[in-house]
Formats: structure tokens, sequence, C-alpha cells
């Protein structure tokens, strides 16, 4: 019998910067093929995707890269779609396309909730109905949802309404998939950081948010994405076969108290 092509199959939403492509440049390696998705809304999203996929080719991984907004719908279903037809399997997901929004009850409206909703635990649910019997039938299979301390933590004077409360969502839904899924052995996390360094956007340049952030957590600093990537990566290994339905905070202590 022939060996398999591929060691495994890990579809990367959100590959494009911050966590998801340090996570791809972590797990790039030979016998590993990567799908990586970004939202694609520009030229220049397409090619920091282009990219991160440039890297992970360099280290032996065989990539492919799908683009669509994962709040509309069908746009998970086809990155799966993709990620079979030109794979022949799936054995991985990393969910980590999502977006946090300061906004309090009092200036939260129903159409941005609705977005946050559609844009995260809807991705992820749909997300996961696809691939589903892929993942039931893999050897390797692995689910990891990243999620965020706003669901955990709660403060009047730095509130994120509909962040939160689609987080907490996604990590419901989380749960309730590790359960369903477990007697097919495929595992289903979710990571929870803290404050996190952002390698694009407005606020990455915004110092005094970086230092206010890193005085309000207790080890003092804020995370750099390849920190959120290593816990990614390890929850995806062999070794941590053994570990499901669980929320793992890598916040340098910020939901202490």
């Amino acid at each position: 019998m022939s060996e398999a092509p591929f060691g495994r199959v890990v579809l990367v939403t959100g590959a494009g910067s911050g966590i998801g492509a340090a996570l791809a440049r972590r797990i790039a390696a030979p016998r590993v093929a990567l799908m990586l998705h970004a939202r694609g809304a520009d030229a220049a999203s397409r090619e920091r995707l282009d990219s991160v996929a440039s890297t992970c080719t360099a280290s032996g991984a065989t990539c492919a890269t799908v683009f669509g907004d994962l709040a509309e719908r069908g746009a998970s279903e086809h990155a799966v779609h993709q990620t079979l037809a030109r794979f022949g399997a799936l054995d991985q997901i990393v969910a980590n396309a999502g977006h946090a929004q300061r906004q309090s009850i009092g200036t939260l409206d129903i159409d941005t909730l609705a977005e946050s909703f559609s844009a995260m635990p809807a991705a992820f649910a749909s997300l996961l109905k696809r691939a589903a019997p892929a993942l039931e039938t893999s050897k390797r299979g692995r689910v990891v949802a990243v999620s965020s301390f706003v669901a955990h933590r709660y403060r009047a004077d730095s509130p994120f309404a509909g962040t939160a409360a689609a987080k907490a969502a996604l990590e419901s839904l989380a749960k309730t998939a590790a359960a369903e899924l477990a007697p097919h052995g495929v595992t289903v996390n979710c990571v929870a950081p803290g404050y996190t360094r952002k390698d694009r956007g407005p606020s990455a340049e915004n110092a005094p948010a970086w230092a206010r952030a890193a005085e309000a957590t207790p080890l003092g600093h804020v995370a750099e994405p390849d920190d959120i990537a290593a816990l990614i990566a390890f929850l995806l290994s062999d070794s941590a076969r053994h570990i499901t339905g669980q929320v793992i905070h890598v916040d340098g202590g910020l939901t202490l108290g």
C-alpha cells in the first residue's frame, strides 16, 4: 500500500497575519498540507496571504490559499470544499478568523451584533458541519477555535459587548462539538488569548494602548502572536490527543481576577 501523500491536512482561517500567520509558519513542514484562508478584501490582503504561503512552502509544506468573508453565507463551506478538492482530505481546522470591537450595551446595535455572530460562531458552526465527515474519518482529527479574554473579563471602562457575546457562543459551540465528535477520536478545544500584539492595522502602532495593555497584564507584557500559536500547535499534535472540550487561556494572568 502506498503512503498517504500528506501526514495531515490543516485548514487555517485568518491566516494572513497575526496568530493565523504565526501558526501556519510554525506547523509548516514536509508532508503537511496547508489551506490558508483570508478574507481577501483587497490586493494587500491577498499579497499578505501569498507571502505567508510562500514562507510555509519554503519550509516544506504544500500550500494553497482560499479567500472569502466568513460572515457571508456559504463562505465557510466553500473553504472546506476547496480544501477537500485540493488535498483530498481534511484532518484539522483552526478557526482563527474574527475581530474585536469595543462597544458598550448602550452603543451596540442589532446589525453589529448580528455581524459578530455571523463572522464567528455561525462561521465556526458552518465549518464544522461541512467538515465533520472528513474529520470523523481522520486519524488526527483536531479542531481549535480562537476565542478571546473578552468573553471572560468584563469591565465597564473597556466593554466588548458584541464581541464578548459572539466569542462566548463560539466556546459553547466548541464544547458541543467536542462531545459530538469525541466518539470519532476528534478533539475540539478553544484558545482564549489575552492582549496580543498586532502586526497590522490601526492599533498596531498605538504605543500608549499597548503600554496600558501590558500594565493590565499581571506578567507585565502582552503576548506575541507566536505565543498563542505555540499552544494551538500543541493542541493539534498527537501529544494532545486526550485534551478536548477545553477553553485554555494564554493571557499572562489577565483573567485571574
